[in-house]
């Protein structure tokens, strides 16, 4: 049973470095947002190691003395559980995760020290989104940013392996030859710009195929775009009464999500959960970042959702905006919904935050996604941006083609209706190529 439980559970450590320019709350929220990202991967971290220090050592990142400490008590679990491998306390510690991206030679240095493979942010995040990338684009993009993460990483995977597998000998013995690390990042270099040039055709057949998609439009769609942790999945949930993957991890998926708002209304509305945004986001993933939010694009209104609770959501306001703008999607109507004011406190501190947040943001939604009646709230803001152009009219049924009475229900919103001995009068509320459709299809019939 032991040896099961061993095989389905990864157990990782994570180790950071806080600066003095860094407030503890920030520090924390990294740190948690990091072990949420090991859970998305596997891992399931046992114990955190943390120093203050004025700067990243330039050997191994943490100071001497946590990199023993680390090595310590990674060593002990390991000895531990290979001499009581019934001990469930102690753990065969895979990995130290650390909170920054550091160079190739620190983590190099890091991983013969403390005697296990150790993951920096950036690799953590990277290995993240190439297991969910689905789309070509965000696959291409994603391989791009990994081959550029390990190139300068080939020359300490070889110091590592040693003299014997870093060099190829010339033709017939002649000359240095070339060296593996030299061909491994020249195929690098050419794949990345293979990849490039494939993804310039995507983005064309992209606009292309947008282009088709809003001529032909006919449903009003809403996107979810925010940070992960600022409840998206579950208000996705609330506002379409599916159940829509929240799991517990960050990234769970980098699919779109798309359900139907419910109750559904007139016109029926699509609403899709975009892939949440990060804190410290690595720079060589932004292009990978931004071409899963391509559903962004395609929506009618976006709901930009924001965590009230957490303490530096202005600062993830900010960059959802620049990043929104700098994909094209800034001139889409935009809601701007404040989920999760349940966590910031008592009723009081509430209501001081409800109001803070109104006076700062006019036009805001300030909610909990697990309040049915803020989320009807909502449902019905939105409801009401799609039927601003609606139009009313009357359309006339004749008692010989009730057929039709259905489409009209399944197309318009009746607000009214009246018989007599000729047939059925609506009143009704819809979209204007609708109701010339139905127009057309009951001239020839009447």
């Amino acid at each position: 049973m032991q040896s099961e439980v061993k095989e389905t559970i990864r157990y990782a450590v994570v180790a950071a470095v806080q600066l003095p320019n860094v407030s503890d709350s920030e520090f924390e929220a990294s740190l948690n947002e990091l072990r949420e990202l090991a859970k998305t991967l596997g891992y399931r971290v046992v114990h955190t190691f943390v120093q203050k220090r004025t700067g990243f050592d330039i050997t191994g990142y943490l100071g001497v003395g946590k990199r023993e400490e680390i090595r310590d008590y990674v060593k002990s679990m390991s000895e531990e559980l290979e001499s009581q491998p019934f001990n469930t306390l102690a753990y065969d510690i895979e990995a130290v995760l650390v909170d920054h991206e550091i160079s190739p030679s620190q983590a190099r240095n890091l991983e013969v020290e403390v005697g296990c493979e150790v993951m920096d942010r950036t690799m953590v995040i990277l290995e993240i989104f190439h297991r969910n990338a689905r789309s070509r684009a965000a696959r291409a993009q994603v391989e791009i940013a990994r081959l550029g993460y390990m190139a300068p990483r080939l020359r300490e995977a070889a110091k590592l392996a040693g003299p014997q597998g870093r060099q190829r000998s010339g033709a017939g013995g002649r000359g240095a030859g070339e060296s593996h690390t030299e061909l491994d990042r020249r195929k690098i270099r050419d794949r990345i710009a293979e990849l490039q040039q494939e993804i310039v055709i995507m983005d064309g057949e992209r606009r292309t195929q947008r282009a088709r998609r809003q001529e032909r439009q006919t449903m009003a769609s809403v996107a979810l775009v925010g940070y992960t942790n600022a409840g998206k999945s579950t208000l996705m949930r609330a506002l379409t009464g599916s159940e829509v993957l929240v799991a517990n991890k960050l990234f769970a998926t980098l699919d779109t999500t798309v359900r139907a708002l419910y109750p559904e209304s007139v016109p029926r509305v699509l609403v899709s959960d975009t892939v949440g945004f990060i804190k410290n986001l690595p720079h060589g993933l932004v292009a990978s970042f931004k071409s899963t939010l391509d559903e962004a694009l395609d929506a009618a209104l976006l709901l930009h959702v924001i965590d009230a609770s957490d303490p530096g959501f202005e600062r993830q306001l900010e960059v959802t905006d620049k990043v929104l703008e700098e994909i094209d999607a800034d001139v889409v109507p935009r809601i701007r919904v404040f989920n999760k004011i349940d966590y910031v406190g008592d009723a009081t501190a509430q209501a001081e935050c409800e109001a803070a947040l109104r006076l700062k943001y006019p036009d805001c939604i300030v909610m909990s996604a697990r309040r049915p009646d803020e989320v009807a709230m909502l449902r019905q803001k939105i409801v009401d941006f799609f039927q601003q152009d609606l139009v009313e009219t009357e359309i006339f049924l004749p008692w010989s083609v009730q057929q039709l009475r259905g489409k009209i229900y399944s197309t318009c919103q009746v607000l009214n209706e009246r018989s007599d001995e000729e047939g059925t009068f609506f009143t009704v509320r819809g979209e204007p190529n609708d109701i010339n459709s139905l127009r057309e299809q009951l001239m020839p019939l009447q």
